[in-house]
């Protein structure tokens, strides 16, 4: 059985909870492999909804081992909250897995992401200020504290301390705040710290022994490519690797061993945060995306800002990624338009670009270069079978794994884990 990596082919929330649906009970393993809790994905179940940040999709398959990686940074506060929240509802957690090289977010690096973004004023990011970016940036500057810290208070002392005697320095005398307490900080960690204990292991060990094994294992990508430390909309991406490649470094998992990397895309496009976004619609019809899509931040609330699908970004995603497969989800919020636009290309200053440009300023100035599609009015969220979708949504579909380079292997036609059209089996 194969490793199998799930990425955002877009900007992230394009529904990678979704995706992972289509392999169904097969799944072993599902390793979140990057991020914190900057990001989230809705699962629905019958009735039920559920909103995930920090846990892996896989917590809600049993018996399915989920697993936070070492390329995670996690906010302990924010990790047992969800876990409660899920166990007051009746879902079993006790088989999460966390990495002792993981980092952990500490109290200092929300504080610094907060004033950092205001510092910037027009400048801003646009960050989710719950302190990621500090903590990769920690865990680069080699002064970031993992979870296997946690267990042994005079390296967490010390570890602390040097973190502080730079950031302290920084909030008094640049930003006017207060210095922050040694004694505070590692007070705040160590209340985590025993609950935490019997989830840590050598996940790198415990993975790679799946897969000699023969199980399934699923690499589950946070944010998404666009928004990739080194391959995204820089400087307006998140502070982690969020390609497939991002998936080896943040698991341990070597690329050998890696069989199948699935690009997860919206039917059309979204994006939450500052940056360029050539397809965007800031009219009545971008609204209407919003409104049946319920288009707002699983994390933070915020409204998505939407556009049409960006063939442009697809084939990007697909070579950056080397993707084998798309899935395609939310294709049941196009229901009812009469035509629909796909960016096939962009014209900077008369200049067509059928490939992203890799100069910030051209990507910025880019006006898409659209062809138009029949819409279709037919309610498509009981389909299937691909041959179940009308005449007109069947050849968009053709139509964008045509332009997007990449097949499409799954579509998803409503928000329940059952509507879903497979095309092609994503394990054979």
């Amino acid at each position: 059985m194969p490793a199998v990596v799930f990425v955002g082919a877009q900007w992230g929330d394009e529904g990678k909870g979704k995706a992972t649906d289509v392999l169904g009970s097969r799944v072993d393993y599902v390793v979140k492999f990057n991020g914190g809790n900057n990001a989230g994905h809705t699962v629905v179940i019958g009735d039920e909804k559920y909103a995930l940040h920090l846990l892996p999709s896989g917590i809600l398959t049993p018996g399915c081992t989920p697993i936070i990686g070492n390329g995670v940074v996690i906010d302990l506060g924010v990790l047992f909250g969800e876990i409660d929240g899920l166990e007051s509802r009746g879902v079993d957690t006790s088989r999460l897995l966390v990495s002792s090289a993981a980092h952990v977010i500490a109290p200092y690096h929300r504080t610094i992401d907060n004033v950092s973004e205001r510092f910037l004023g027009k400048r801003k990011i646009g960050t989710t200020g719950r302190g990621i970016g500090p903590a990769y940036a920690d865990k680069i500057s080699r002064v970031g504290v993992r979870v296997g810290d946690l267990f042994d208070e005079a390296i967490l002392r010390e570890k602390i301390e040097g973190a502080l005697d730079q950031k302290n320095h920084l909030l008094v005398k640049v930003y006017n705040r207060r210095a922050i307490a040694i004694d505070e900080v590692i007070e705040e960690l160590l209340t985590h710290a025993e609950r935490l204990r019997p989830m840590v292991t050598d996940t790198v060990l415990v993975l790679n022994e799946a897969l000699d094994r023969k199980q399934t294992v699923v690499l589950e990508g946070g944010q998404a490519t666009m928004l990739d430390i080194d391959h995204g909309t820089y400087p307006f991406v998140t502070s982690s690797s969020a390609t497939a490649g991002g998936a080896c470094t943040g698991s341990g998992i070597g690329p050998t061993r890696i069989d199948r990397v699935v690009g997860v895309a919206k039917a059309y496009i979204t994006r939450v945060g500052e940056g360029p976004m050539p397809t965007e619609l800031v009219d009545g019809e971008g609204e209407r995306l919003r409104t049946v899509g319920g288009e707002y931040g699983t994390t933070t609330g915020r409204p998505r800002r939407c556009g049409w699908y960006d063939a442009v970004v697809a084939r990007y995603s697909s070579r950056v990624n080397g993707l084998t497969d798309i899935v395609l989800t939310k294709l049941d919020v196009l229901t009812g338009l009469k035509k629909i636009p796909v960016c096939v290309a962009y014209d900077v200053e008369g200049v067509r670009y059928q490939d992203l440009p890799v100069d910030q300023h051209a990507f910025g100035a880019a006006v898409p270069v659209y062809e138009e599609f029949d819409g279709w009015t037919d309610d498509i969220t009981g389909a299937r079978e691909f041959g179940d979708l009308p005449r007109a949504a069947q050849k968009y579909v053709l139509a964008l794994e045509k332009a997007s380079g990449c097949r499409i292997s799954a579509i998803g036609v409503g928000p329940g884990r059952e509507a879903l059209i497979v095309r092609h089996d994503l394990l054979s």
